[in-house]
C-alpha cells in the first residue's frame, strides 16, 4: 500500500520559487535574506495574524473581503499598522511585480506586533513597530490531490472556545492544528478532521468542511471554526443558484454516510475527501462538488473583472 501523504496545500513544483524576491518591513529582497530578527513576536509567540491570497490575472481575488478579515483581527487584538488596504495590495502588487507574476500566484501576507525589546510574553514590550511580510510564490494546486481527494482522520485535539483562542482569527499561534495534523498522519491521514467542544464536525486543520447528502449541502454553525472567505463565498454561491445548504451541527457518524464531502480554502478552493476515518465517502461521483468548483471559479472570474472595472483596466 502507497505512504504517500497528500494534502490541502500541495502545489506543482516551480524551480522558479527557488530564486523568488520577498517584501520585509519596506524592502523586496532576494528569498535567502528575507530574514526577521529572533526577538520578533510572530517567532517568538505565534503573535500576529496573517492571509492568504491567489493573484489571478493581475488581481487578488476577493481582496476586499480578505482586508475586511485581516483589519478585523487586527483591531481585535490591538495590533496596530500605518498601512490601509490600499497600501498593502500595492504591497502585493510591488512583491509579484518584482517576480513576474501576473497569476497562478499565492501570497502569504504576515503582520506580527514586531521585534520586542526583551524575550517575554507582554505586548508592550514590542517597541520597534510592527512586522509585515509578503510572501508570494508562483503555485498552482496539484492535480493529483483534486483527483484523487483527501484522506482525512478524526481527531482529539479540538477547535477550542472562543474565549480561548478565537478559531475565528487566523494568527500565528497554530500550534493546535499542528498538533491535529500530526495525530491524523499518524493515524494514516492525509489531515485531521477537527471536532468542536460539543463533539460536533467542525473543520480540518487546514480548510473548511463541508458534506453533501441527498443535495443538500451541509456545513458547521461557523460557531468554532475559521472564518473563511472561500467557505462564505460557497455559503453564497449555494443560495444564490437553489443549492440547498443547513449550516448546522451534525456528527461524526453523519458525516461518514455524506454523498460527497469537500474542503474549502483560498489556495484549493474545494478539494475533494476521499475518506474519513478509513470510510469512502460516496462512490466517487461528486455532481454537487463539480458544480460548486464551476460557480466559484465564474465568481473569481466576476471579481477579477470588477476590481480591473473599478481600477479603470
Amino acid at each position: 500500500m502507497s505512504t504517500q501523504r497528500h494534502s490541502t496545500h500541495d502545489a506543482e513544483a516551480d524551480r522558479r520559487n527557488d530564486h523568488i524576491r520577498i517584501y520585509v518591513n519596506g524592502h523586496i529582497v532576494p528569498k535567502d535574506q528575507a530574514v526577521v530578527s529572533v526577538y520578533d513576536s510572530g517567532f517568538m509567540l505565534g503573535d500576529g495574524m496573517w492571509e492568504g491570497m491567489r493573484l489571478y490575472d493581475g488581481e487578488w481575488a476577493f481582496f476586499e473581503e480578505h482586508m475586511d478579515r485581516l483589519f478585523g483581527a487586527l483591531k481585535a487584538v490591538a495590533l496596530s499598522i500605518e498601512e490601509g488596504p490600499q497600501d498593502i495590495r500595492d504591497i502585493l502588487d510591488r512583491t509579484a511585480a518584482a517576480n513576474g507574476m501576473t497569476g497562478d500566484a499565492h501570497c502569504r501576507l504576515m503582520i506580527t506586533r514586531g521585534r520586542k525589546a526583551k524575550p517575554f510574553q507582554h505586548p508592550g514590550l514590542s517597541r520597534f513597530g510592527p512586522t509585515i511580510v509578503a510572501i508570494v510564490e508562483h503555485s498552482r494546486p496539484a492535480q493529483s490531490t483534486q483527483k484523487q481527494g483527501i484522506k482525512l482522520a478524526s481527531v482529539p485535539q479540538v477547535r477550542g472556545l472562543p474565549h480561548s483562542q478565537d478559531a475565528k482569527f487566523n494568527s500565528h499561534s497554530k500550534l493546535t492544528c499542528v498538533i491535529a495534523c500530526l495525530q491524523a498522519e499518524q493515524a494514516g491521514a492525509d489531515e485531521a478532521l477537527m471536532l468542536d467542544p460539543h463533539g460536533f464536525v467542525n473543520t480540518t486543520n487546514a480548510c473548511n468542511f463541508f458534506i453533501v447528502r441527498r443535495g443538500e449541502v451541509w456545513t458547521s454553525t461557523g460557531d468554532y471554526c475559521m472564518n473563511g472567505v472561500t467557505r462564505q463565498k460557497v455559503i453564497d454561491l449555494c443560495h444564490e443558484n437553489g443549492i440547498p445548504l443547513k449550516e448546522k451541527n451534525y456528527s461524526l457518524y453523519v458525516a461518514y454516510g455524506a454523498d460527497e464531502a469537500f474542503l474549502t480554502g483560498t489556495f484549493g478552493a474545494q478539494t475533494p475527501v476521499a475518506e474519513i476515518d478509513g470510510r469512502i465517502i460516496g462512490t466517487g461521483e461528486r455532481p454537487v462538488t463539480t458544480r460548486l468548483r464551476a460557480l466559484y471559479k465564474q465568481a473569481i472570474a466576476d471579481n477579477v473583472a470588477a476590481q480591473k472595472a473599478a481600477r479603470g483596466r
